[in-house]
């Protein structure tokens, strides 16, 4: 019997030494306009370092409730979390759930327009406020594609007053966690599907990205990117934060999207610089270090847009 046991512990051990180890999945919550350019980086990720990235992707406010509660329930969530604003980030950051937040990428709100129209960077405020144009937007709070759009109104109203509140009565909430929007068949682009298919939309107001995607896909073709006039831009900043009791990996990962390699495949989906420099050869505490004061300014003025918004949807 001690023969057998004996040659079973050899084997045993001849299988641990032979048989290599799984790294374990790092988990990448992030906002769903960045779904095609994070799936590129975590797969490049795991090439080069053999760590597999499992992400999970949807409107940034509505994912950040989702790793509170995580939190609230486990004591743990995602190891990295890429927003489509600051904000988001930025609240997990002050209740104690993540790091410092970095603005990693940016992006800009643009009109995706359906073909036919005419419409012009110096047309459009017209086209938007003439009752038959029907307009989409994500959802305000739950999405901060839906912020911009509402401050694209507020911006709007500088120049033709009263145009905010007739815009934002009439905007469409057709995407981004609004629980009465039409739901859109599986493997359809939702601008394709609103603007060109169903017409639910004739302008959509959505991340520049996001349009360039809906371009590329079968039957976007003939959508048009319309960008903004100046006095109605509209940057979208982006930020990365590394959350509470994350994978040692989770740092490796976040440090990954900041550097040239990660920089490169997000500028290829059409993502710009961020406003904040990353700069080289500095650990992800020490870039976020550097841009805490920045972010530590700005939320005031976050959380008055944010208010504002809430009482809007609430009249």
């Amino acid at each position: 019997m001690k023969k057998r046991f004996f040659a079973f512990s050899l084997i045993v051990c001849a299988v641990s030494v032979t048989l290599p180890t799984q790294a374990l999945a790092v988990k990448l919550y992030g906002a769903g306009s960045l779904r095609d350019s994070l799936t590129e980086i975590g797969e490049s990720f795991n090439e080069k370092y053999g760590i597999p990235v499992e992400t999970r992707f949807g409107p940034s406010g509505l994912t950040r409730e989702f790793i509170e509660k995580e939190f609230s329930e486990t004591g743990k969530s995602a190891d990295v979390f890429a927003s489509a604003d600051i904000d988001n980030p930025q609240t997990l950051f002050e209740e104690g759930l993540s790091g410092p937040v970095v603005n990693f990428t940016s992006n800009r709100m643009t009109a995706v327009v359906r073909s036919g129209l005419g419409i012009t960077s110096n047309n459009l405020l017209d086209f938007l406020l003439k009752p038959e144009i029907k307009l989409g937007t994500s959802t305000p709070v739950a999405d901060p594609s839906g912020n911009y759009a509402w401050q694209i109104f507020d911006k709007a109203d500088r120049i033709i007053p009263g145009s905010s509140q007739i815009l934002k009565d009439k905007a469409l909430q057709l995407v981004g966690g609004n629980p009465n929007a039409p739901i859109v068949p599986n493997g359809k682009n939702n601008l394709v599907y609103f603007l060109e298919e169903t017409k639910q939309a004739d302008i959509f107001l959505a991340y520049y990205t996001s349009g360039k995607t809906a371009q590329l896909t079968e039957g976007g073709e003939n959508l048009q990117i319309v960008e903004l006039p100046d006095y109605l831009a509209t940057k979208a900043n982006y930020g990365l934060t590394t959350l509470k009791n994350a994978d040692p990996d989770g740092e490796k990962l976040a440090e990954y999207i900041l550097s040239p390699q990660g920089q490169e495949i997000l500028a290829k989906y059409g993502f710009s610089a961020p406003s904040t420099s990353v700069p080289e050869h500095q650990g992800v505490g020490g870039i976020l270090l550097a841009v805490g004061i920045a972010l530590i300014l700005n939320k005031k003025q976050e959380l008055v847009k944010k208010q504002l918004i809430k009482s809007e949807l609430h009249r």
